[in-house]
């Protein structure tokens, strides 16, 4: 049974009302949770390219990554699936960050494939990962728990 369908949560996926390109975080991180999100992304096969100042290099450790990435303008894409691209963005060990695009999410499969995604990472770490609209960062709309071990909603998709 899916975490979350897409007829309760559309609202959240409408790139008009959350802007294209919310942002997906989970804080109170480490350079170790960092390493563990990069030790995903090559474990479940998934593809992935890391530049820095626009140039591709090898996908770096965390530590490395960490240690040059706001003066280098680092971004690593991961593709979980083809045609679903995530950015994440290496600025600080405190926080992951990164972003999905709206766009690519625009069914069922679309709320699945995010839903993997957060389950995943969340798993992996122990914590709760949380999607905020572009437009409001400051509310969180849907998140992994990792106590409920699902995806759940944190924000009512029609209140708006």
């Amino acid at each position: 049974m899916p975490d979350l369908l897409w007829d309760d949560v559309w609202e959240f996926f409408d790139p008009d009302l959350m802007g294209a390109l919310p942002d997906v975080r989970v804080a109170r991180t480490s350079v170790e949770d960092w390493q563990a999100v990069l030790d995903l992304v090559r474990s479940q096969g998934w593809s992935c390219a890391y530049s820095e100042g626009g140039a591709a290099i090898r996908v770096p450790r965390a530590a490395d990554m960490l240690a040059r990435a706001e003066k280098a303008d680092a971004l690593l894409r991961v593709w979980p699936v083809a045609g679903f691209q995530v950015i994440f963005r290496p600025y600080e060990a405190d926080s992951i960050d990164f972003d999905v695009d709206l766009r690519e999410l625009r069914s069922q499969n679309g709320v699945d494939l995010l839903c993997r995604l957060l389950r995943a990472i969340g798993r992996r770490l122990g914590k709760p990962v949380t999607l905020t609209p572009e437009t409001d960062p400051a509310h969180p709309v849907l998140g992994f728990d990792p106590a409920a071990d699902r995806v759940v909603l944190l924000a009512d998709p029609r209140a708006g």
